[in-house]
């Protein structure tokens, strides 16, 4: 893939579903992605009602065995990498191989603070950021990060 090139996203407020599937296409077409802030990206709707569902989801568990999975990420940077992993043919070789082009960060790692950052015009939100739920609100009241 000779057109491949490496692009970093700044995940400040864009709103999550529509930032994995822009990210997902992105990987598709071969380039190499790196999502920072991860933390700073919204969900669209009430705290309540979202951190209800997310714990919803949370108890889906094997009935056997529960070590043996589906494991449910917690933090901001996995639950945007598996939000895009839901968005690729993983199964299939090229799916596989996408996944591999993406990392995803909470914060900017020096290494990226100096190179240009893409913003996804049609994945930033369009209201006030009061109407959204942040992906790390979404962390401290499900997990234990920060």
């Amino acid at each position: 893939m000779d057109n491949a090139q490496l692009i970093v996203v700044d995940g400040t407020d864009h709103l999550a579903g529509r930032l994995s599937s822009n990210v997902a296409k992105m990987l598709l077409k071969g380039n190499r992605v790196i999502v920072v802030n991860c933390e700073k990206i919204m969900i669209s709707g009430s705290k309540s009602n979202i951190v209800k569902n997310y714990k919803a989801f949370l108890e889906v568990a094997s009935i056997l065995h529960p070590e043996h999975g589906p494991y449910h990420p917690r933090r901001p940077d996995t639950m945007i990498e598996r939000m895009v992993r839901g968005m690729l043919p993983r199964k299939k070789p090229s799916g596989q191989a996408a996944l591999k082009r993406l990392r995803t960060h909470i914060g900017v790692p020096s290494q990226f603070r100096s190179s240009k950052k893409i913003i996804l015009d049609k994945a930033k939100i369009t209201r006030s950021s009061a109407n959204y739920t942040t992906m790390a609100e979404l962390s401290r009241e499900v997990g234990n990060w920060q």
